[in-house]
């Protein structure tokens, strides 16, 4: 069920952060936090659907979290 959810939120953000996903999940689904989300992620890039973006270069301050520079792609075909 939660990786349905992620595939829909997915098509209507084609491109997010995982810092978005666990915003949204953990405000308006479930408990999930980054690490959870992340292997879904990597099930749904094994089935070709996801592809995982080169990640944003922050300028060097390192007060940016990890997850805000981490970006996957919506890429199914049959959505």
């Amino acid at each position: 069920m939660i990786l349905q959810q992620l595939q829909n939120y997915l098509r209507t953000h084609p491109q997010t952060s995982l810092a978005e996903l666990t915003h949204h999940f953990l405000t308006h689904h479930f408990q999930s936090d980054a690490d959870a989300l992340r292997g879904m992620l990597v099930q749904l890039i094994r089935k070709g659907r996801v592809r995982k973006l080169a990640g944003k270069q922050c300028g060097g301050c390192h007060s940016c979290a990890p997850e805000s520079l981490e970006l996957y792609e919506w890429v199914n075909p049959n959505s």
